[in-house]
């Protein structure tokens, strides 16, 4: 264990919340009690995790669709989320994002896109916004492995590295982009060779140990905190089930084997368990986590499930903002 204990239980305790609420929303997608599809990152925690921990409450992150784990790796409560995923009201977005745009600024959460790759210009724009106010906060915008073949990559990284911003750019390589293999979408398929025709570093990194990946966002944080510019950080990672619960597309693109590997031997939480039992941490004290974790997750569903629905009258709320300051008495 290369970090403090009080550190390492709350990795370990945002790994679980993240791996306990997806459970619980796929169980409950199942049963439809939420519409549309969820992307779940079970399997992905320690990348995420790992990310997240090396930032400041205050730092700047954008994520993807497969977006539950990223505001949960920040910080965010589970009772919003889990509201807004039910389309409440008391959600983090008013009910309006969903399970593929969900925000909280309150812990750094800017935004999250079903467009792939849609928050990477997001990322390197708000390493502008701290460069241009002065402060020494970061950026760090995650991605996957089929995003670093859209322009947008390629564009943000390169005017990131041309003005020296403080960005992360942080691919959660899982290996499929929907049920497409990264060796049939890559003519080069090692990702972090990009930073090269950009002049930043590069690094890949075990996303499955979290400790690592800590380690490497630390080093890229310190290094953009410093005004030395933008780093690439790849994690090879992987997801344990499907491209999204609910589409039904199956299995067949990834051989069985494969996913029960990694299910069984490259588990990110059971990894980081050993880490910690090894260190000397009581099992009681991890189960207690797991336990604690578990109220929280049906506290949530509680909540949500009792939220009230959002008003028909309200539904264009949120969806603009008006520069012009109209005279009250204007009806026009």
């Amino acid at each position: 264990m290369s970090i403090d204990l009080p550190q390492a239980l709350e990795t370990y305790r945002r790994m679980q919340r993240i791996r306990q609420f997806e459970e619980a929303v796929i169980a409950l997608a199942a049963d439809g009690q939420l519409d549309g599809v969820c992307h779940s990152s079970i399997g992905q925690e320690g990348a995420i995790v790992g990310a997240c921990m090396a930032l400041r409450d205050d730092d700047y992150i954008t994520g993807t669709h497969r977006s539950h784990g990223h505001p949960i790796g920040k910080g965010a409560e589970l009772k919003g989320l889990m509201a807004e995923l039910m389309g409440k009201e008391t959600g983090i977005c008013k009910g309006r994002g969903g399970s593929m745009h969900l925000a909280d600024s309150r812990v750094g959460v800017m935004g999250e896109s079903a467009i792939v790759g849609g928050g990477i210009p997001l990322g390197a724009g708000l390493g502008m916004a701290a460069r241009v106010q002065g402060t020494d906060q970061v950026s760090l915008t995650f991605f996957g492995d089929g995003a670093a073949n859209q322009g947008t990559f390629h564009e943000s990284i390169n005017m990131a590295g041309l003005w020296n911003l403080p960005v992360i750019f942080f691919c959660e390589n899982n290996r499929y982009a929907a049920t497409t293999a990264l060796e049939n979408s890559h003519s080069q398929p090692d990702i972090a060779k990009h930073a090269l025709g950009y002049d930043i570093p590069g690094v890949t990194v075990d996303g499955q140990d979290v400790e690592a990946v800590y380690q490497a966002t630390a080093t890229a944080v310190a290094r953009a905190r410093k005004g030395e510019g933008p780093t690439l950080i790849v994690a090879n990672t992987y997801r344990f089930g499907g491209h999204a619960a609910g589409l039904n597309e199956g299995l067949s693109y990834r051989p069985e084997q494969e996913v029960q590997d990694y299910i069984q031997n490259r588990d990110p939480l059971q990894l980081y368990k050993t880490v910690l039992l090894q260190a000397g941490v009581a099992a009681a004290d991890i189960e207690r986590i797991d336990h604690e974790v578990a109220a929280l997750v049906a506290e949530s569903i509680s909540f949500g499930e009792q939220s009230p629905e959002p008003k028909a009258t309200d539904v264009f709320d949120c969806m603009y903002s008006n520069p012009i300051n109209y005279p009250s008495h204007y009806t026009g």
